[in-house]
């Protein structure tokens, strides 16, 4: 199937088997790693992704269900050379550590900030469930993504 969608800002066209996973697209014929493959089963949250604004996992989402969307990865979320507020509050609070489910983790809380610019650290953990991260306790994270509230002015 011809699919297009405006990835990161780009017009993206391409011919995909209609059994193709987003993520897939993404990393395959895109090149754009950023966006993991944690579990295959929608579970962890390492291949989060925004589509038409809302976040998704690409992981359960075909390519051509993403025809015509915009598409937003973590490659796209800085602009002009400038990190985005979330990525560079967990580069400041260490939000990270092997760094697996950091892009999809940054991918939710972007999205959380725009729900509610200033959570609670009760809150943050709530809008971040679905996210799994195996290495950190999740603390450094909920302090950056508080601090990215903070930076926001939330």
């Amino acid at each position: 199937m011809r699919i297009q969608m405006t990835v990161n800002g780009q017009s993206r066209e391409a011919d995909v088997e209609p059994r193709l996973l987003l993520v897939h697209f993404l990393r395959e014929n895109l090149g754009l790693t950023g966006t993991k493959i944690g579990c295959d089963t929608s579970q962890c949250g390492s291949c989060v992704v925004r589509m038409n604004g809302s976040t998704v996992k690409s992981c359960t989402a075909l390519a051509v269900q993403a025809d015509g969307a915009d598409i937003t990865t973590i490659e796209g979320l800085a602009a002009d050379g400038e990190l985005h507020a979330v990525q560079e509050a967990f580069w400041n609070k260490h939000g990270l550590q092997c760094g697996y489910c950091t892009a999809g983790m940054i991918m939710t809380a972007v999205e959380l900030l725009e729900r509610n610019p200033n959570p609670t650290s009760q809150e943050v953990r709530d809008g971040l469930e679905g996210n799994i991260c195996r290495c950190t306790g999740y603390h450094n994270i909920v302090q950056a993504v508080l601090a990215a509230a903070e930076a926001k002015g939330g």
